[in-house]
């Protein structure tokens, strides 16, 4: 089953995409998902899907974003610190960090480049969404907790991104101004048949930035599958109904930056306002947003110098 958020009539609600229709369902995909019931397809021809607005299928209380494929930190981490290989510390968990749920967008919609940033890129990934509240899983048990998957698109801001880790945190304002998810959520069942020996969904990538394919790659070339990213994330918490859960970007060119750190040269280059990025995974879907001028950063000080006196 397919299930997106539209927009229609002026009022913005879950459907059941069926072929070249849409089937509105009257409420929020987010409470559908809380509900635990998924809907049957309502009887009638529906809406033609030409004629809605698809929007991001769901907002998400919660968006954990990992960095599972191997290929793709090791041209990141050469094009944004200059150094060379994985570091061990990868292979020893699936590393993630959270970013910003109210940033979601969907396909079709613009990306302004955020304030301040020269550097923007794309990267391309699938999320997993969990269906129901769960903690301390076993791989096995997470199965059971994803609900379908969907489209991520986890905008960067290069130079943004670049400065800030250089205190020691995570991504900050390289991270907080977009991130797409589309063009709908495909159910766990329907990828089923995907799998391949080891347990790893086996779909096809591309991204695309104005018609030109730039990156290629399989989802199953992830280091670890979703069940055992949902098992990490929950340990000693929970992952509740509606949490999004991305991949990680894909290598072979699933991202700029890991072009530009492969050969040292910013070609293609970074994103300008005017083009189009198209992200397209086998078995759920495209998307497509294009990059528009954004505004200019209202300026922060620096820190000042302090005493540091005690109380």
């Amino acid at each position: 089953m397919r299930l997106a958020t539209i927009e229609h009539a002026g009022r913005t609600q879950a459907a059941v995409v069926a072929g070249d229709a849409v089937h509105p369902l009257g409420v929020p995909l987010l409470d559908l998902i809380r509900s635990g019931t998924l809907p049957d397809v309502p009887p009638g021809p529906g809406v033609p899907l030409a004629e809605v607005t698809l929007r991001a299928p769901l907002e998400p209380p919660t968006v954990r974003d990992f960095v599972a494929f191997e290929e793709h930190v090791e041209g990141v981490r050469r094009a944004v610190s200059g150094e060379a290989g994985v570091p061990e510390q990868w292979y020893a968990a699936p590393t993630f960090y959270f970013t910003n749920p109210y940033a979601v967008i969907g396909t079709g919609e613009d990306v302004p480049v955020p304030p301040g940033c020269a550097v923007l890129d794309f990267e391309l990934e699938v999320a997993a969404v969990i269906g129901r509240a769960g903690r301390d899983l076993t791989p096995e048990a997470a199965r059971e907790h994803i609900l379908g998957y969907t489209i991520f698109n986890d905008w960067s801001a290069r130079d943004l991104q670049g400065a800030e880790m250089r205190v020691g945190l995570g991504p900050a304002k390289g991270k907080d101004f977009a991130t797409t998810l589309g063009p709908w959520l495909v159910t766990a069942d329907e990828l089923e048949p995907c799998r391949d020996g080891e347990g790893f969904l086996r779909l096809a990538m591309t991204v695309a930035v104005n018609g030109v394919e730039v990156g290629r790659d399989l989802l199953s070339n992830m280091g670890w599958p979703f069940e055992e990213l949902v098992a990490y994330a929950s340990r000693g918490t929970w992952v509740r109904p509606g949490d999004v859960l991305g991949s990680g970007t894909c290598g072979n060119g699933g991202c700029l930056a890991e072009l530009w750190g492969r050969t040292g040269v910013r070609e293609p280059p970074p994103l300008r306002p005017g083009d189009v990025v198209t992200m397209t995974v086998e078995g759920i879907g495209t998307i497509s947003n294009t990059v528009v001028a954004g505004g200019d950063p209202v300026e922060i000080p620096p820190a000042r110098p302090r005493p540091r006196h005690r109380p």
